[in-house]
């Protein structure tokens, strides 16, 4: 297990921790990703996110003037899937500005894997399990993100263990585990586990610099992994949300129907998913505070080097 060497400058060396701030539907913007990649981790928005699309353009160019070779690279997520009809345009701007990593999702990214190496970014993808990690590696990603059971929006069901040791016997490459990660000791938890990297998104819905509604972060504040449903009602993939927004919109989270999985949308009920329905995963129970992110990756960082002592001493 170890990162290439032509890929540790973007994966690890700048970083003060080996953590990716994970790309938050709605929430990343570019305030977000500064306080990241500043703070000293890699910081991911969606290329979604930017709207209208033209404003892609415009984040992507603030990224470029205010990041320098001391702060940690920024990565841009695309959805490869057919619903998405900004993906060949959205790519060709990150192309302009020579995006340093790509995190793909949904499909494997043939043919995305191409042009971001032809402009000589990489492509890391998510994957939820063995066989979707086979087809990544096949399309030549550069390294795999886990999505496992526990994480934020649409996760897995598969236990870290189990997800990781499977992957790691057909691929020695770069790994960020996804699934329930708000400290400093699981990222080195993960690590421990054989992942390069930990991919944390809901410890960062709760921060200064997020997008998200001040309700929003509040309930992630005060909600515990019991509130935490795991359902394909609203996309028809299944996916982590907490309970309350549920029953705020005035439906009930304990008798939500089946989803046919074929007729996936972001749109498919009366409520908004990800604006009314509100993703997180299931740490949300070691989430007390929304700090500004430079104080939550100084605080992580030192729970970090903590944890490494302990074991050491042990």
């Amino acid at each position: 297990m170890a990162i290439p060497d032509h890929l540790a400058p973007l994966l690890r060396n700048r970083l003060r921790l080996p953590m990716i701030g994970a790309p938050l539907f709605l929430i990343s913007g570019p305030e977000l990703v500064l306080a990241q990649c500043r703070a000293g981790i890699i910081g991911a928005f969606p290329a979604l996110n930017a709207r209208p699309a033209e404003m892609l353009d415009t984040w992507l160019g603030q990224l470029r003037a205010e990041l320098g070779p001391a702060d940690a690279p920024f990565a841009v997520n695309q959805i490869v899937h057919a619903s998405n009809d900004r993906l060949e345009a959205d790519l060709a701007v990150c192309a302009a500005h020579r995006v340093p990593i790509i995190i793909t999702s949904l499909r494997a990214p043939q043919g995305v894997v191409d042009a971001v190496h032809g402009w000589g970014g990489i492509v890391l993808h998510d994957v939820t399990n063995l066989r979707h990690a086979e087809k990544a590696l096949e399309a030549g990603v550069d390294g795999l993100v886990l999505v496992a059971a526990g994480a934020g929006g649409h996760a897995g069901a598969l236990s870290p263990f189990a997800l990781v040791d499977e992957v790691r016997r057909i691929w020695d490459g770069p790994i960020a585990l996804s699934g329930s990660i708000t400290r400093g000791r699981q990222v080195l938890a993960a690590q421990a586990m054989g992942a390069d990297l930990a991919y944390v998104g809901t410890r960062f819905i709760a921060s200064a610099e997020a997008r998200a509604a001040d309700p929003y972060k509040q309930m992630v504040v005060e909600s515990r992994a019991a509130d935490i449903l795991y359902t394909p009602f609203f996309t028809g993939v299944p996916g982590n949300y907490l309970k309350p927004s549920i029953a705020a919109a005035g439906l009930d989270p304990e008798a939500l129907p089946a989803a046919d999985k074929s007729t996936m949308s972001f749109a498919s009920t009366r409520v908004k998913t990800w604006r009314d329905i509100w993703g997180a995963g299931q740490g949300v129970g070691g989430i007390a505070d929304a700090p500004p992110v430079a104080d939550l990756v100084a605080r992580m960082a030192a729970e970090y080097a903590a944890a490494k002592d302990q074991l050491q001493r042990l």
